[in-house]
């Protein structure tokens, strides 16, 4: 969306890129051939080997392009790019030895030139990258390099855009103005506000509108034209995002049908060897989790019996995928009388009818009486989920996946719809939600991130769910 700007910005990385490789290449040498006295594998030849690096470098930058390191959507998402990052200097290094083995001519001296490059190619990319990063930041900051946005809609898609593209520092748009109700302008961000396009479309030069996002089609075929138009008219970028959150958190295709284009939205990228693939992770990760964090089973198990008496552990009864009940493992935080029957008859018992209407609206409790103080600490500290690691290794649970939902939430909280898309797959340990807020979200934006998750699932989605989670548990992020 940001045309001019990231074809710029692309560029500036493609030069930079190659200064880092060749800084990498120059760095390998000198650490193994001119600071080791070690034998070589070859004899020394300077002039060839940088000749050599100079022509490896242009196919290494070909490698980042196709693997989209040169995209927006790369270079925007930190973690992303650094997996890009890594990937390309594997692939880079792979194929200079594969080139070494097929014409029997060595490029590398040495064997550790082959591992410094391949080390020093990731770490000049990496330190490259994220000092373009910061000095484009306080571009941005200083309204350097931006694009001037209009908005057009009247969804809450419309408020949601203009929200988290306020921050110019980090998302190279100042949003500038509104067309749409004033309950979809976010206040305190001093965005002018139109009633509707036509408004907005007199003072599109007065406010140097750069770019034009509109989240809603209109019933009338002639005003979304007119807003296409205008923008073409006065060479504005122009995008489109559907207000309905089904029609853009897949993996849609976009392809030609009959002459028309067709969006074809996907359901979930977990079928077939997506599954496969996940499974046979999930089982070597718990298989190694456990067996690195058993010292801290065995402490949480002998503090259970000390400070909360009775059976260490709990069966929470939930549904997993297809609906499927499933006895979720955990250290139990409650008092050993609690937990045998449903929270809102133990609640009636207590005669704590706030706490009944609490649960009954949330289907949770800020403060429940029920937990022991040790209880607390477990749940704060998110260490009673431990045990679903053996839910994991039974393939009852994935490390990754919506939150295990007991029946009675399902049916309150979710439409048929979103419920069987969200039990397409299988509950996870962790998961979006947890690592974007966990009990500081409402329900809504729940059910929204997992829905997220369920359609666009990646193996590096998950990784990047795996270190968040890491963070948000050292923090406490959102933990109750």
């Amino acid at each position: 969306m940001l045309s001019k700007n990231t074809k710029f910005y692309s560029l500036i990385l493609l030069g930079a890129d190659f200064v880092a490789l060749l800084a990498a290449f120059g760095v390998a040498y000198l650490l193994r051939v001119a600071f080791d006295d070690r034998n070589l594998l070859t004899p020394r030849d300077d002039s060839y080997y940088f000749l050599a690096a100079l022509a490896i470098i242009p196919i290494w930058l070909f490698i980042l392009a196709i693997i989209g390191g040169y995209h927006s959507l790369t270079y925007n998402r930190r973690l992303v790019e650094w997996g890009k990052i890594a990937i390309g200097s594997f692939i880079g290094v792979l194929l200079i030895i594969g080139w070494e083995y097929v014409t029997n001519e060595r490029i590398f001296p040495a064997r550790l030139v082959t591992a410094y490059v391949l080390v020093g190619s990731f770490v000049f990319l990496l330190v490259e990258r994220e000092t373009l990063r910061f000095l484009r930041g306080l571009l941005f900051r200083h309204a350097r390099g931006t694009s001037r946005l209009l908005i057009v809609g009247n969804s809450d898609a419309t408020y949601d855009i203009a929200r988290s593209l306020a921050d110019t520092s980090k998302s190279g748009y100042k949003v500038v103005a509104i067309a749409g109700p004033k309950n979809v302008v976010p206040g305190n961000l001093g965005i002018k506000q139109y009633k509707d396009f036509d408004q907005a479309e007199k003072d599109l030069a007065k406010l140097n509108i750069s770019a034009i996002i509109q989240t809603d089609l209109y019933e009338s075929s002639e005003r979304n034209q007119q807003i296409l138009g205008a923008s073409q008219m006065s060479h504005i970028s122009y995008s489109f995002i559907p207000g309905e959150p089904e029609f853009y958190s897949g993996k849609n295709t976009v392809d030609v049908f009959l002459g028309y284009p067709i969006i074809s939205v996907s359901q979930t990228p977990l079928i077939g060897w997506g599954a496969v693939a996940k499974r046979i992770f999930d089982f070597i990760a718990s298989i190694l989790l456990i067996i690195v964090l058993s010292p801290i089973f065995l402490l949480l198990t002998i503090f259970q019996l000390i400070f909360n008496p009775g059976n260490p552990f709990y069966v929470s009864n939930r549904l997993s995928q297809y609906s499927k009940p499933v006895g979720v493992f955990k250290f139990r935080s409650m008092g050993r009388k609690y937990g045998k029957r449903s929270a809102l008859e133990e609640f009636e018992e207590m005669g704590r009818q706030d706490l009944v209407d609490e649960y009954k609206r949330d289907f949770k409790v800020k403060n429940d009486p029920r937990i022991t103080p040790f209880g607390k600490f477990l749940r704060s500290s998110s260490l009673d989920e431990l045990p679903q690691l053996f839910n994991v290794l039974r393939g009852e649970l994935s490390l990754v996946g919506p939150r295990p939902i007991p029946k009675s939430e399902l049916d309150a909280k979710f439409t048929e719809t979103h419920g069987a898309l969200l039990l397409s797959v299988k509950s996870g340990v962790t998961g979006l939600w947890q690592v974007s807020g966990r009990n500081d979200l409402t329900t809504d934006q729940r059910i929204q991130l997992e829905l997220y998750y369920v359609q666009n699932w990646s193996f590096w989605l998950d990784i990047k769910i795996l270190f968040k989670t890491i963070t948000v548990v050292f923090k406490r992020v959102g933990a109750r």
